[in-house]
């Protein structure tokens, strides 16, 4: 069967349709072939595994039925390469419908267990009760591609991040690593855009782009520590993404804070922002994410905020 390159973006419906087959107790089993274009760092970003588990639930309820809701558990690494998601529908509803799919290597016992709720569109309260922080436009915001200024100590040799070469960012609230500065918060904010926009038959960009985007919330946690916060690794738990509205812009802006950190977790959200105002909030993710430290556990001092220090 073929199979559907992830690097060519994650608007792949027609693609993906051709892979399915019959799964497990009747689920609808779906293959793609995922590059490893997009590890992070060796295996790939779990909100592009999770748009993938999105995308083969809403070709299986139906494209007419939008997203509204979706839970990934990261119950085992998933590697790139074959992946099946097999994908049983736990109600079927005129107006609103639940899905679940499991995403694994062929031949794996474990991988994501994903849920998730579609609805349509119906009469209700139209609010927003969040404002896009204001930062200054992309062009204006360094690229993480940059890197450091010339006076600052090259880091340690640290894994190739490959997503990061599919994905650009552009610090737009908040600090750098190099910078000197005492922390009070965790708000830290960035611009982000596909170098190859996953488009849709109609020119639109695909709507799940705000579940990859929405698995970038680590900065946060760093925001917080402050200068000197020593190099983890921050593998998910889980995420939780809840959608509001299609994206438009090429850039869209992602929001962080970190509410707690404790016993070797973290937790997050992250407010997804379209900044034509005739789209806003597109996406609000949350999050708990494991706090590892490839060389060791640091020294008591350095796992409280600088300011706490």
């Amino acid at each position: 069967m073929p199979g559907v390159d992830v690097g060519q973006g994650i608007g792949f419906a027609k693609q993906l349709e051709m892979d399915r087959e019959g799964g497990p107790g009747g689920a609808g089993r779906w293959r793609v072939d995922v590059s490893p274009d997009w590890n992070c760092p060796t295996v790939p970003q779990g909100g592009v595994m999770a748009a993938l588990a999105g995308r083969a639930m809403t070709r299986e309820l139906g494209d007419d039925l939008p997203l509204r809701s979706l839970t990934t558990v990261f119950a085992a690494p998933v590697a790139h390469g074959p992946v099946e998601i097999d994908v049983t529908v736990l109600r079927r509803g005129r107006s609103l419908s639940q899905a679940r799919a499991e995403v694994r290597n062929p031949g794996a016992q474990a991988g994501h267990s994903v849920l998730a709720v579609f609805g349509r569109e119906r009469p209700g309260f139209a609010f927003t009760d969040a404002a896009m922080p204001d930062v200054p436009a992309p062009e204006d915001c360094p690229s993480y591609r940059d890197g450091p200024p010339d006076d600052v100590a090259p880091e340690p040799e640290r894994p190739d991040f490959l997503f990061w070469e599919k994905i650009e960012g552009r610090a737009a609230l908040g600090h750098a690593p190099w910078e000197e500065y005492v922390p009070t918060t965790s708000e830290c904010a960035t611009w982000l855009r596909f170098d190859d926009p996953p488009h849709r038959p109609d020119g639109t960009l695909e709507p799940l782009s705000a579940v990859v985007f929405s698995d970038t919330m680590p900065g946060a946690v760093r925001e917080r520590m402050g200068p000197g916060t020593p190099w983890f690794m921050p593998p998910s738990a889980d995420l939780t993404v809840h959608l509001f509205a299609e994206p438009r812009s090429e850039w869209l802006l992602a929001h962080y804070r970190a509410h707690r950190a404790g016993g070797g977790y973290a937790t997050t959200s992250v407010d997804v922002w379209d900044p034509d105002p005739s789209v806003g909030l597109v996406a609000r993710g949350t999050q708990v994410m494991l706090v590892l430290f490839p060389g060791g556990p640091p020294p008591p001092e350095q796992l409280v905020p600088f300011d706490h220090r």
